[in-house]
């Protein structure tokens, strides 16, 4: 990836731009993501079936995010940031059409769970684009001193986007078109963005012109000849003892937090007994609860306390454990509202605690290496959510159980475990950089999957 040039530094207008791209995927993800188990209900889907839909997507989304950023190490940023805004807005649009298709036909739930399926995909495989571009972008335009904070800054995009969503989400809930409302006003608000990006963010500078572009083209085709390399030291850096424990707490704690944040809508269903319409504005409240919480533990606590890694953990966990066990027997929507900011709460100590730890215990060399691992074991925690949706039906408390064993049994592995004891506490030395190009090739690969 090019250095940053002085005299080609980042505008704030070109910041403003990328903060909104950023914005809008967020609002659009958690928007629909408020609304999808009152789509289900509505149209007779199972409910661990629409914990599907949204699983494969965000699957899809891990998988082709790493792909994308190669892409647009040959092609250029803005035409990736493009092509992800173009693959929101068909996605959008799709899962609109299909849910007003259900509403308004007799067509049968499963032939609409499978056009859902396909629709909401499209996100998956396209509109994952725009994330790594976006990262790209901006660290091509900065210093290092200004990266840290110009990369937060995306991360409040997407922390604030998570907050918005779910309150946009039942204003378009509207007569005739219904729960559809909402993917269509979103997919509305995401082409007045490509619009702008279109018209008034600049190409990057290490692609605006065709002969500066053609090395960055080359250098793309052979970092994906030694995709094979990638994979090969994807596998042994699993293996790692140093990371292995931190991958493990890491992908169960975000499984746990995926499973309550896809049960939230149903059990909020059930728990008022009205209609998914009727539901839409309670499930929206209850998520804007919990974004708030977590942000404020990320923004707040965390720095306030200066809590460290370990204590990040400990306290994640068990703030969480008690979060599911109140959850499983909430007497009342309020109490599930609490229990869900409780957990959400937990989660915003326990998951940045798990990054920090991993990536103190490795030298400086193997930052991008564990960064990549990190951000697999966060994008493939959802394979397990159906299951436990799927568990909800047989016993609404179970889950919010099975979460509690989980993460009791998470608090002892950060006590017992003599990796996860001494998180941050002694730090590699800083001399072990990659120095072959072998190395050097799969550290950059990493490195992008990490921008995904």
């Amino acid at each position: 990836m090019a250095a940053a040039r002085p005299s080609e530094t980042l505008s704030r207008t070109s910041f403003g731009i990328l903060f909104s791209v950023s914005i809008v995927v967020a609002i659009g993800n958690t928007g629909m993501q408020s609304v999808l188990p009152a789509i289900g209900r509505k149209l007779h889907i199972a409910d661990w079936m629409v914990a599907g839909i949204f699983s494969l997507s965000a699957i899809l989304w891990a998988v082709m995010s790493p792909i994308w950023a190669q892409e647009s190490d040959a092609r250029g940023r803005k035409p990736l940031i493009l092509l992800g805004l173009i693959g929101f807005i068909i996605s959008m649009v799709l899962c609109g059409a299909v849910v007003s298709l259900g509403i308004h036909t007799a067509i049968a739930p499963v032939l609409i769970f499978v056009l859902f399926l396909i629709a909401r995909s499209t996100f998956g495989l396209i509109g994952s684009a725009s994330n790594p571009a976006t990262q790209a972008y901006v660290a091509e335009h900065t210093s290092r001193e200004q990266r840290t904070e110009h990369m937060a800054g995306l991360a409040s995009a997407f922390g604030l986007g998570t907050i918005v969503g779910p309150v946009l989400a039942p204003i378009f809930v509207l007569p005739v078109i219904s729960l559809a409302g909402p993917m269509f006003g979103f997919s509305i608000i995401a082409a007045v963005m490509l619009a702008v990006v279109w018209r008034y963010l600049p190409e990057s500078h290490a692609f605006a012109g065709g002969r500066d572009a053609r090395p960055f083209a080359r250098a793309g085709r052979r970092e994906r000849d030694s995709m094979g390399d990638f994979l090969k030291n994807l596998a042994r850096l699993l293996r790692d003892p140093r990371l292995v424990h931190f991958l493990v707490f890491g992908f169960l704690v975000a499984s746990c937090q995926t499973a309550q944040l896809q049960i939230l809508g149903f059990m909020i269903i059930d728990k008022l007994h009205i209609s998914p319409e009727q539901a839409q504005p309670y499930t929206a409240t209850a998520m804007m609860a919990g974004a708030m919480a977590g942000l404020l533990a990320q923004l707040a606590f965390i720095r306030l306390f200066k809590m460290t890694p370990k204590t990040l953990m400990r306290w994640g966990v068990g703030l969480a454990a008690i979060a599911n066990l109140m959850t499983a027997f909430a007497p009342n929507f309020h109490t599930v509202v609490v229990g869900y900011a409780l957990g959400s709460l937990g989660y915003g100590f326990a998951r940045p605690g798990f990054t920090a730890g991993a990536s103190l215990t490795m030298n400086s060399g193997e930052q991008a290496k564990a960064a990549g691992a990190i951000a697999m074991v966060n994008g493939l925690n959802v394979v397990l959510g159906p299951a436990f949706v799927l568990l909800y039906g047989f016993s609404h408390p179970a889950p919010f159980l099975l979460n509690t064993i989980v993460l009791g049994g998470l608090l002892v592995y950060a006590f017992a475990n003599s990796v996860l004891r001494k998180a941050g506490e002694n730090a590699p030395t800083d001399d072990e950089a990659p120095d072959t190009p072998e190395e050097q090739a799969t550290l950059a690969l990493l490195e992008r999957s990490d921008e995904g």
